[in-house]
């Protein structure tokens, strides 16, 4: 019994747990370009690029722009991500938000590393393999 505890409570600290929520955004016939505001205060590397690709990838164009976005933006997608330090920096968690000209939320991406990743090797992976599945399920209508 208290071998079978100890393996199983080893097994939970290793895995480490990743949270993805998503809200789709939803297919919209005239939406070609999607406009990012530059967040200045991610310092992630390779993050905005990441989500340009992505995007990309699911056929919708992208154009950076610093605050504020112009007004003839359709869609608008603001983010944030976060590093943490384990050895090395590595992504802990990142969201995704794409609002109308008005400012209503239309589509929602997270990607959350619980307790920083725990003692999981897969806490260091990129960037890239981090945000792609959460970019293609929150683009799954384009």
């Amino acid at each position: 019994m208290t071998k079978a505890l100890l393996a199983a409570s080893i097994t939970f600290v290793m895995a480490g747990c990743t949270s993805v929520q998503v809200q789709p955004l939803e297919r919209m016939s005239y939406l070609d370009t999607v406009c990012i505001e530059r967040n200045e205060a991610v310092i992630v590397p390779g993050f905005l690029n990441v989500i340009q690709q992505g995007f990309s990838r699911n056929g919708l164009n992208t154009r950076v722009y610093d605050a504020p976005v112009p007004g003839h933006c359709e869609v608008i997608l603001t983010y944030t991500a976060l590093r943490s330090w384990d050895v090395t920096t590595y992504l802990s968690h990142a969201e995704l938000w794409l609002n109308d000209p008005y400012g209503d939320e239309i589509a929602y991406a997270q990607y959350h590393l619980v307790a920083g990743g725990g003692l999981t090797f897969s806490k260091f992976a990129g960037v890239e393999t981090k945000m792609n599945p959460v970019i293609d399920e929150l683009l799954v209508n384009y």
